[in-house]
């Protein structure tokens, strides 16, 4: 018995030109990311035009398709199960898309940007669960409960934060074409206890000094080395030379350079942060709420997450992404302006009925790419909320009350269970509540009264056949 989703899948993929046009499969939180051989093959309007589909996003590396989170995660395995698995179309996959990307990559900004988000994104999950696990353990220790469980959560919790260093090596090895398990060694070096007898310079170092940072930095370079053993290196050696020599190379230059600087970058990120919010709070605050739609939009929002990783190891929570969030919060408020204003468009109001529990669990981009950026101005005034909702929470920083939150990944509503601060939870969640509910607000006036000038069914209509010509 077929499902909805293997039904979804089942619709996409000749839209999309079919097996032979598909080189890559992969998916995020919201969209089925593509690889293809011709993008010109790609009917467009047809996959509009799927209830699913929420929104597409090419850019220089995948072909996306916003299909909002959940279905997303369970749509992909049936797409994979459809294509064909012959070994002829395996090897020409893999020369194609080797090919494609160093083609598509000309740009370094954009390799770099896409690079990180492979390393980082699949680290979001445990970060998350972490995080929730060590928000409710808070919440016990204030309230006095459970006291005799609190250590074990703790552990729970805290265990992967205390070795994110190793899985931030392993995957920056394997995207930068080494072996991932040497990436993990060489990085574990960073967070071994025994560092605390190493002297460098007359300092003693510290057991997770550069953090993330450090890791990343000790991984791509061995990457490099273990690459230059293999160039020169006797295959009958290489089993035995290429590993030790990478190991022992990089892991004496971590030791003695990249731990240290990778930690005065990090103190830095961090003070940086700090001053940034403390002293022109509501001002930083309105500039990065209201840039944040737009990062989201174009991809570029993940080349946060060593930001926020840094910030969380430093200090146990980020102060950005609360200020990040109300982005979606502005979002929200929009998209219920134009379900009120727009009461006879029963189709625009069916997908903002779809996408709306999402938004306010802080997932942007089924609002963005089915309701907000579709229709123009309703975009510019969700980043005006976000702009408000930002500045809201940048003026209570410059009042000393820092928002933070301990893991990345959900905002909305459901960033209250990771929310933390320099001044307890209850006022913690008050500030961040009212930023939110500014988000709302503003994103709603703003939208109802100067966002939908002259959009009426009709002209609603028009919008959707010319969008699906382009």
């Amino acid at each position: 018995m077929r499902t909805p989703d293997s039904l979804t899948a089942a619709a996409i993929l000749p839209l999309v030109g079919g097996p032979a046009n598909v080189l890559s499969v992969a998916h995020c939180m919201t969209r089925l990311r593509l690889g293809l051989r011709d993008r010109s093959l790609v009917d467009e309007g047809g996959l509009r035009a799927l209830p699913a589909v929420l929104g597409l996003v090419a850019d220089d590396g995948t072909y996306q398709i916003v299909l909002g989170p959940g279905t997303v995660a369970r749509v992909t395995p049936e797409f994979e199960a459809l294509l064909t698995t012959t070994a002829d179309r395996l090897a020409l996959r893999g020369a194609e898309l080797k090919a494609d990307r160093s083609r598509r990559n000309a740009t370094p900004l954009k390799l770099l940007l896409r690079r990180i988000a492979d390393i980082f994104v699949p680290l979001i999950p445990a970060l998350i669960g972490c995080g929730v696990i060590a928000g409710l353990n808070g919440l016990l220790i204030n309230l006095g409960l459970l006291t005799g469980l609190t250590p074990a959560l703790t552990a729970i919790a805290s265990g992967f934060m205390a070795l994110i260093a190793v899985f931030v090596g392993y995957n920056t090895a394997k995207e930068f074409g080494g072996t991932p398990i040497l990436g993990g060694a060489v990085a574990s070096v960073v967070v071994y206890a025994g560092v605390a007898k190493v002297t460098v310079l007359g300092v003693t170092l510290a057991p997770g000094q550069g953090g993330v940072l450090g890791a990343l930095a000790a991984a791509v370079l061995g990457t490099y080395v273990e690459k230059w053993c293999r160039r020169r290196v006797p295959p009958t050696l290489d089993v035995l030379v290429t590993p030790t020599v990478t190991v022992l190379l990089t892991g004496l230059v971590t030791l003695y350079a990249l731990m240290y600087v990778a930690g005065e970058l990090s103190s830095a990120i961090g003070t940086a942060a700090d001053w940034l919010l403390s002293t022109t709070g509501a001002f930083a605050g309105l500039v990065l709420g209201a840039l944040f739609l737009p990062l989201v939009m174009l991809g570029l929002h993940q080349a946060l997450i060593p930001i926020h990783t840094t910030l969380i190891e430093q200090q146990g929570y980020t102060v950005l992404l609360p200020v990040l969030a109300m982005a979606g919060a502005g979002q929200v408020g929009a998209a219920l302006a134009v379900y009120v204003r727009l009461r006879h468009d029963t189709s625009l109001r069916t997908t903002i009925r779809s996408a709306l529990p999402a938004g306010l669990l802080g997932v942007g981009e089924p609002l963005i790419y089915g309701v907000s950026l579709p229709l123009g101005r309703p975009f510019l005034t969700a980043c005006a909320g976000g702009a408000a909702g930002g500045a809201f929470i940048g003026f209570f920083s410059m009042l000393g009350d820092q928002v933070g939150s301990t893991a990345i990944g959900p905002s909305g509503w459901a960033l209250f269970p990771l929310l933390s601060g320099n001044r307890g939870l209850a006022l913690t969640a008050a500030i961040y509540a009212g930023g939110l509910l500014t988000g709302y607000a503003v994103g709603f006036t703003a939208t109802y009264f100067f966002g939908l000038g002259g959009v009426t069914p009709a002209r609603r209509a028009e919008q959707a056949t010319e969008q699906a010509a382009v």
